[in-house]
């Protein structure tokens, strides 16, 4: 009987632990995402296939990839949900914090090769598997729209 309580205490820690701190994590990464999201306002992220055709520009393939695991307690609230059916929220939130952190590494990209804005965002959702706790990766990309002046002087420094 006292193996049984045993057990049972040592899985209520771990989804106690789980929820405790995966809380915490997320909440640590939604501020930087914030910060990040608001110092890079400037650069435009257009999902439009066309671009524009007012000023030359120089196109480049802009990328940005993330993986984010779940913690041990949104995988068990998660398979509840799935035994019973229903939406899955708990990963609707990690799912959120990874396309806009992806969507941040591909403006970095783009910031750095002196671009416009970027167009024709997609997004390619992936899930790992990795025991009984899952990740998952999401990879932002899009075009780079270059002015034609930034795009030579890079060349110059090449």
């Amino acid at each position: 009987m006292t193996s049984l309580l045993l057990q049972a205490g040592s899985v209520v820690a771990l989804l106690v632990l789980g929820y405790l701190f995966g809380r915490l994590a997320e909440k640590r990464h939604y501020r930087r995402i914030i910060e990040q999201e608001s110092t890079m306002q400037s650069l435009p992220v257009v999902a439009s296939r066309y671009p524009p055709e007012d000023r030359h520009y120089h196109q480049q393939l802009v990328s940005g990839s993330v993986v984010i695991a779940s913690d041990y307690f949104k995988a068990f609230l998660a398979g509840l949900i799935n035994i019973f059916g229903g939406q899955v929220t708990p990963f609707e939130s990690m799912l959120d914090r990874a396309r806009r952190e992806a969507v941040l590494r591909m403006k970095q990209e783009a910031l750095d090769l002196d671009a416009a804005y970027v167009f024709n965002i997609k997004f390619d959702t992936t899930r790992i598997a990795t025991g009984k706790v899952g990740a998952m990766e999401v990879l932002a990309y899009g075009t780079a729209m270059i002015p034609a002046k930034a795009a030579m002087d890079r060349s110059h420094e090449v």
